[in-house]
């Protein structure tokens, strides 16, 4: 089935964020009750699904949905075991576009650039700010190797200027610098003895007026000289907040220099270091919940509260049907190694209206044994229903399970729910063109059968109506590849019930502007030119 096809007799889903929010209150105001959801119909030679009936529960209860063994099956399920070299093997229709080699670079090479998100208000819109467009992003110095960026990562910031019909090429975005003041992430660190100290993702809202609040990742490695690491890194959900500025030449930011520490991983519903130094803890996206007036709420990845190595998935983490022919014990998948991969997206709940202080609640997805990154969660509202968004790679999938990188998906009827995957159970959203039939490599050695596209793109952000910006890490095979360090084309996805598709006659074969994150609104401030700080 060809995408013009799967796309046929639905109409394009153009809905605002505010008209999202509408109908999802209406939707629980008149006391729905959740329909249960069949599972898709098993393929030949593979396990069903793990039935969900997208329920949701109160946030504070304690459930917490399961992305299975039998569902993460179905992405090996439904590749194509006969794609031969350095073809896609994967449903073109849940499949991003192949990116070209010859991209701008945004930033004029002042620096690589990787995790972005943008400027939003409480419900996820976009507004712009006094006429201009303004995006964040991760950013380090270009005279680093491209690889060694993450232990040197920086809050950056970049600007362009709203409602314009053709953009230059790189997008038109001009690189403001960096947003906190030097020194001020790692002044929240008791342990002062860090060999580095960075800033990884989050998220940023802006409030009445100016204000800006940024919930991001502050981060302290304690490493030995030969890269080993003397005790566990240590990842903390951190908020600071600032002001906003703009005149006719463009956008500045102040303040920032107070920084709150909110979350520390706990042991108990989120993975520590004492229990594994690797362990996950990071990414912190906050949204209102229409359901819940009043509450904010974050999400934010992390890990099964286990020591790293224990034996700790279940029957419930495999999921399948009883007397399902291919299915396998919890044991089964352990002794492959499985339990080394304990994924969870947790969530907190804000206890104060600063926003400083937030509270743990049960984690709303575990992918036990099924993968060890569920990295960038977001909360995504249409149609009533919420959406799970998550990024992850080929190469934190357990043994056993294979998939692309990119975008994955979950279904439910509220923040807390039991999610369905989308896409036949799989949860694939959006995945970079890749070939399951042939190993993974990595960005700095893609595998010679492997996918050009492979690598081409990660850490995807899902913006109203379904636009999706990603940036460029690896594209090209083993013999002609180039590395990125800046933003994709934007593309667009249909979403409509446990359904994602690539809506390819967006742009040009699926293909947007390179770096384009459009503004939905215009932010509700007096549009005078702000006076610019003296010196």
């Amino acid at each position: 089935m060809t995408t013009t096809q799967n796309r046929a007799g639905r109409t394009r889903i153009r809905l605002a964020a505010i008209a999202a929010v509408i109908a999802t209150t209406a939707a629980l105001a008149a006391g729905a009750p959740a329909q249960a959801q069949n599972a898709p119909e098993a393929v030949p030679g593979f396990p069903a699904p793990t039935e969900h009936t997208q329920k949701a529960f109160d946030p504070e209860d304690d459930f917490t949905a399961k992305w299975t063994r039998a569902d993460a099956r179905q992405l090996k399920a439904m590749s194509d075991p006969a794609a031969p070299s350095r073809e896609n093997s994967l449903p073109e229709e849940y499949t991003m576009p192949t990116v070209p080699q010859d991209f701008p670079d945004m930033s004029n090479e002042e620096v690589w650039v990787w995790d972005s998100w943008t400027l939003t208000d409480g419900t996820s819109a976009q507004p712009s700010f006094k006429g201009w467009e303004v995006v964040f992003s991760l950013v380090a110095d270009r005279k680093l190797g491209f690889d060694d960026r993450h232990t040197y990562a920086k809050l950056g910031y970049f600007f362009r200027k709203a409602d314009v019909a053709e953009r230059p090429a790189d997008g038109g975005w001009t690189y403001g610098g960096l947003v906190f003041p030097d020194g001020a992430s790692g002044a929240i660190f008791d342990d002062q003895s860090f060999s580095h100290q960075t800033e990884w993702s989050g998220s940023t809202r802006i409030f009445d007026g100016n204000k800006l609040r940024i919930f991001y990742t502050a981060v302290a490695f304690y490493r030995n000289e030969d890269g080993s690491n003397r005790k566990p890194y240590d990842p903390r959900i951190v908020q600071s907040e600032g002001r906003l500025f703009a005149d006719e030449n463009g956008v500045w930011m102040t303040g920032f220099r107070d920084q709150h520490d909110m979350l520390q991983a706990d042991g108990e519903y989120y993975q520590t270091g004492a229990q594994n130094e690797f362990f996950n803890f990071r990414d912190p996206f906050t949204f209102e919940d229409p359901a819940h007036p009043g509450k904010t709420y974050m999400v934010f990845e992390g890990n099964s509260a286990f020591a790293r190595g224990e034996r700790a998935c279940t029957e419930d983490d495999m999921g399948y049907a009883p007397g399902d022919p291919f299915a396998e014990t919890a044991d089964q998948a352990m002794d492959q190694g499985a339990h080394f991969q304990m994924a969870n997206v947790g969530l907190a709940v804000a206890e104060n209206a600063a926003l400083t202080e937030w509270r743990f609640l049960p984690p709303i997805l575990s992918a036990n044994c099924v993968n060890d990154q569920t990295e960038r969660p977001q909360i995504y509202i249409k149609d009533g229903k919420y959406y799970l968004f998550t990024i992850t790679h080929r190469g934190t999938y357990a043994a056993g399970i294979d998939g692309p990188e990119g975008v994955y998906g979950f279904v439910g009827d509220g923040i807390r729910s039991d999610f369905q995957p989308v896409n036949r159970g799989s949860g694939l959203a959006l995945g970079s063109p890749s070939n399951l039939n042939f190993p993974v490599g990595t960005p700095f050695a893609p595998h010679p059968d492997q996918h050009p596209g492979q690598f081409q793109a990660y850490s995807h952000y899902v913006m109203p109506d379904g636009l999706v910006q990603s940036f460029i890490d690896t594209i090209g095979t083993s013999d002609d590849f180039v590395r990125g360090g800046t933003l994709a084309p934007t593309v667009r996805v249909d979403i409509a019930g446990d359904a994602v598709t690539v809506d390819r006659s967006y742009g040009t074969n699926g293909l947007g502007g390179w770096a384009d994150i459009p503004a939905g609104y215009a932010h509700d401030i007096d549009a005078a030119a702000d006076a610019r700080p003296i010196g």
